[in-house]
Order: structure tokens, then sequence, then C-alpha cells
């Protein structure tokens, strides 16, 4: 009888315990849910991203590249009191004529997820802009919205855009608070005229506020725009990398801060759900250091365009650039173009 006594606390004690891992299991699995209900609900949408868009690239079927994610990054110029990108977003986000988009990067993650690229399209660079000739790429937006800016992206790279994030200045202002700040190297000491704000040689560190004034210099900077195009890959590079440190010393669940964060500040095409937020940045999450390629797509020179000054693209370079980045191939194409990868301090 003791033994048998004995048998029965033992299968009590299993039961019990299977009943509180599944109550466990629910309620943690309740609480996930809750969590990425409310950032979805959160989240601004931008309805028919893709909708009517013509020609568009065709998406790899087989082959590196078949797996591989595009995401079209924007950051508008339009001078607002009020955010108008995000949850809180209390102006429209896009007005005829009222705003361009001051900064172009294309995100590519390879299929395996090991590595990727985040290449920036100087804003000045003049291209066919579908319909409406050739301009400054960053016109498309204010002549049409993020659909038309979606579709003279594709015809540059020929890429199709899976996703795209815009994101205004208050948006980037709050995502660098979010991780606490970065730390970006100064190679010389420059002055912003504008602003009357000198950058002394040297590390400098960062709070929101004071990297949209670094990242905003027009003036002083040795080689202009392209030096400020440098800026903005550092910061996002100082930003992706602090963001990792933080992600990867402590739980998971923690990426749901900065996704919080992401999802109150940056609007998405409609398609773009929480869930595939989420596991992309686990996916770069686990990227060893040094495998996101940083770079501006390549320039052959600059000029006037009647009273506009622009940017021309080199356009052998790009062509073979974007097919490598389509076929999954960047480390080989950056072995072929040393030195065109953003590693080091910029102005």
């Amino acid at each position: 009888m003791p033994r048998l006594a004995s048998r029965r606390r033992i299968l009590r004690a299993s039961i019990f315990g299977g009943v509180v891992l599944v109550v466990l299991a629910v309620a943690a699995f309740a609480g996930l849910y809750a969590t990425q209900s409310r950032l979805a609900g959160q989240v601004q949408r931008i309805e028919g991203v893709f909708d009517g868009l013509e020609q568009r690239p065709e998406r790899p079927t087989s082959g590196p590249g078949a797996e591989s994610v595009n995401i079209l990054l924007m950051g508008t110029d339009r001078r607002s009191d009020v955010a108008t990108t995000g949850a809180g977003a209390g102006a429209a986000e896009w007005v005829p004529g009222a705003q361009r988009t001051d900064t172009i990067m294309v995100l590519h993650l390879d299929a395996d997820r090991e590595t990727g690229s985040l290449i920036s399209i100087p804003r000045d660079s003049w291209v066919a802009i579908p319909g409406y000739g050739e301009a400054k790429i960053n016109a498309a937006f204010s002549f049409a919205g993020p659909s038309l800016a979606v579709a003279t992206v594709e015809q540059l790279t020929g890429l199709r855009m899976d996703h795209l994030a815009v994101v205004d200045w208050s948006g980037f202002e709050a995502m660098i608070d979010e991780v606490g700040g970065v730390t970006v190297k100064v190679p010389r000491t420059v002055t912003d005229s504008k602003r009357k704000i000198t950058w002394t040689k040297g590390e400098h560190f960062l709070d929101g506020e004071r990297a949209l004034k670094y990242v905003g210099q027009r003036y002083g900077l040795p080689n202009g725009d392209l030096d400020r195009v440098r800026r903005q890959q550092a910061v996002l590079r100082a930003l992706l990398a602090q963001s990792m440190t933080e992600l990867r010393s402590s739980s998971p669940l923690d990426l749901y801060d900065l996704l919080d964060t992401a999802t109150q500040h940056v609007s998405v095409d409609e398609e773009f759900e929480v869930g595939e937020m989420r596991d992309l940045l686990l996916d770069v999450r686990g990227m060893r250091k040094g495998s996101m390629h940083f770079l501006t797509a390549p320039v052959a020179g600059f000029g006037w365009e009647g009273e506009q000054s622009v940017v021309y693209l080199d356009g052998p370079a790009n062509a073979a650039m974007w097919r490598d980045v389509r076929e999954d191939r960047m480390d080989a194409w950056l072995d072929r173009n040393p030195g065109l990868e953003v590693t080091g301090p910029v102005s």
C-alpha cells in the first residue's frame, strides 16, 4: 500500500506539473498575442502603395535571391510642427508638392539572413521618374506620393520592393533616444554655418536631437550631399549596432520595446504585418557583426540641370551592383569594388 500511495502522489504531482506548464504556456502566448495586437493597433498604414504599379521587376523564383527581402526606407523632409508619420501623426503624411524624400535607402536582406545591405541613393540623383520624365529622385514622392517613389526606385534598381517604411524627423529622433543615443566619429573639424554648430574632430555622443543636427548639415561639408548621405549611414550603422548590442544582452521579449517605438513613429505599407517586422528584426539580431554592408549607389559626377544642382549616377556600375544585390552576391561585388563600402569615419 505505501508503494501504491507513493505512485499515486507521483502521478498527481506529474499531472499538476503538466497543468501548470500548460497554464503558463497559454498565459505566455496570450501575453505575446496581446502585446503584438497592441503593436499592430498603433501602426500607421499607407494604403495602396503597390496598387496599379505597372511593369514591376520580376521576383526571383529560384536561386540565391528567391527568399531575399527588399524594403524601401524613406525619410521625409516636410516641415511640420507635428508628426507626419506613425501612430501620433497629426498631419497628412503626403501633400502634393509639400515635401520630398530627404533620405532614400534600400534594405536588402539575403535569403539566408546571414548578410544584408543598406544602400543609399543620393536624393539629388538625376533619374527617370515614370510619367514625369527626368528629375531628382526625391521629387517622385512630391509629385505623386509613396507609390510613385516605389515605382521610381524599382525602375532604377530592377529590384521588386516587398515593403515600404517612411519616417519623419520626429520618428528618427525617437528611435535614437530609444536606444540611449549613439556615438559617431568626425574625422575633421567642420562648421555648419546655417546652424552655427562646429563639429570638432573626434568622437561625439548624439542623442536624438543632436543626431538630427548632425545628419541634417548641408553647408560646410567637403563633399556636399554625398557627405550628408555618409553621415546618415554612420548614424544608422551606429543605431543598428547599439540596438543589436542591447537586444543580444537581454531577453528576446525586449524586441518589443524597439518594435513599440518603431510602430509608433514609422508608417508602413498595409501588407507589412507586425509579426513579419518582429521576425525580420530577429533575423537581423542574429547576424554577425560586420555582416550588414553600408554603401551608396555609385556616382559618376555632379552637374546642373537648369538651375538644379544634381548627382549623376554611374549607369554601368549601378546596373552591375543592383544585379548582384538581386542575386545575393554583394560580397563578390564589394570584393571587385573595394573602398565603396562605408566602414570608417565620415565628415
